[in-house]
């Protein structure tokens, strides 16, 4: 009897030690929940800054207008006094086919807005933001690393050293993109990168929409830039154009064609680097400051799409990069880059000397370059991604 007795206690009292350790895990959980979410909220806090005036998009989006002074750039400790530049003192010149078309009636000039647009438009003195939502911070690996691309993501030329050919990589999502890089530097560890484009990005945005999107970095994506305005560096003073927005309307298959137009250059007075979006909206800057190589001038352009594969097992990713369509099918098919120039040291816009190509696989992805009258120098890019040819 007594030995059964003990017995019964010892097992009362490991039943008691097991719920009071079950009940230490559960508190332990809840207090980390709790810090999750403290450390959410202080994220979008700073993220979202407190709008004069907020605009519900019809793709979901909420845009708020926000004092131009009250930008998330001034978050920088050195741009704590700094003097908004309200225009560029220098524009480049010689804009090559700003009012040109070809390829017959069905392109459409300089067409494109933002869907937000629908639903009101932002005072003067603000800027329009896009709000950054809980799901938006929580699809990514961390508040730390939202609005961030997690390693290098630049196309190497193929005089780059060959060990670097193959170093790229991305947040772990398919997403694909058009864009420009503006490049500072070796393709080491100091980069100086500054791009612009339009991108598909559901772990970004949540969505399948095609937006409009800027990056920069100083140090080849490690610790500084982000996308769009998700953190200071970029000074916008716009208030027609919001960063990371849906653009509308896109281009259809064997159907009318609308293209946007991106400029970026360095104002040779304040030294800034200033972006253009369409003929008619000079968005912002990125500060002299912010460089190390891009502080005197950029040492190589790129301009070209770009697929992350997240396939396993050696499989290509089925993401199509442009339209989806091999460059051969051409013109209201197969996505394409016009009028492709270069600022020179006299400020002056002229078509590139020295042009290469360089694609992965050409079997997925191709490019095919040319030139005219109309179009100056140009290419066609893209394809299906995995398909018989591309497994």
């Amino acid at each position: 009897m007594g030995a059964a007795a003990d017995g019964h206690r010892g097992t009362k009292m490991r039943m008691l030690f097991f719920f009071a350790c079950l009940c230490c895990i559960m508190s332990l959980t809840c207090a980390g929940r709790q810090k999750l979410q403290l450390q959410l909220q202080k994220h979008l806090k700073r993220l979202n800054k407190p709008p004069i005036k907020t605009i519900q998009s019809p793709d979901g989006d909420i845009i708020d207008c926000v004092h131009i002074s009250h930008q998330p750039a001034f978050d920088h400790p050195f741009l704590k006094d700094h003097k908004i530049q309200a225009r560029p003192s220098f524009h480049p010149e010689g804009l090559f086919g700003e009012n040109k078309m070809s390829m017959g009636s069905k392109v459409r000039a300089n067409p494109i807005t933002q869907l937000w647009h629908m639903n009101g438009k932002c005072p003067e003195d603000t800027i329009p933001i896009r709000r950054t939502k809980k799901e938006d911070v929580l699809r990514a690996s961390s508040a730390k690393r939202y609005g961030k691309k997690k390693h290098r993501s630049v196309p190497k030329p193929r005089s780059a050293d060959p060990d670097l050919i193959n170093e790229s990589g991305h947040q772990p999502n398919e997403f694909s993109l058009s864009q420009i890089w503006v490049l500072g530097g070796s393709f080491g560890e100091d980069l100086n990168s500054i791009e612009a484009g339009w991108q598909v990005s559901p772990d970004l945005y949540g969505d399948n929409n095609t937006r409009l999107f800027t990056y920069w970095t100083s140090d080849a994506y490690q610790a500084t830039g982000c996308y769009n305005l998700l953190c200071s560096g970029f000074i916008q003073v716009n208030s027609e154009i919001a960063m990371g927005a849906s653009i509308s309307p896109v281009s259809a298959y064997r159907n009318s064609q609308y293209d946007i137009s991106i400029l970026i250059w360095k104002d040779p007075k304040e030294g800034h680097w200033w972006m253009q979006f369409g003929n008619d909206y000079v968005l912002g800057y990125w500060p002299s400051f912010l460089f190390s190589y891009l502080g005197e001038s950029a040492s190589m352009i790129e301009w070209g799409g770009e697929v992350v594969n997240s396939e396993a097992d050696g499989k290509h990713t089925s993401t199509e990069m442009g339209s989806g369509h091999f460059p051969e099918e051409g013109f209201g098919k197969s996505s394409y880059f016009r009028n492709i120039q270069v600022v020179d040291s006299s400020n002056n816009l002229k078509a590139p000397k020295d042009v290469g190509t360089f694609t992965e696989q050409s079997n997925c992805y191709d490019v095919q370059t040319g030139s005219n009258g109309d179009w100056g120098r140009y290419f066609y890019y893209g394809g299906p991604g995995r398909n018989p040819n591309c497994p």
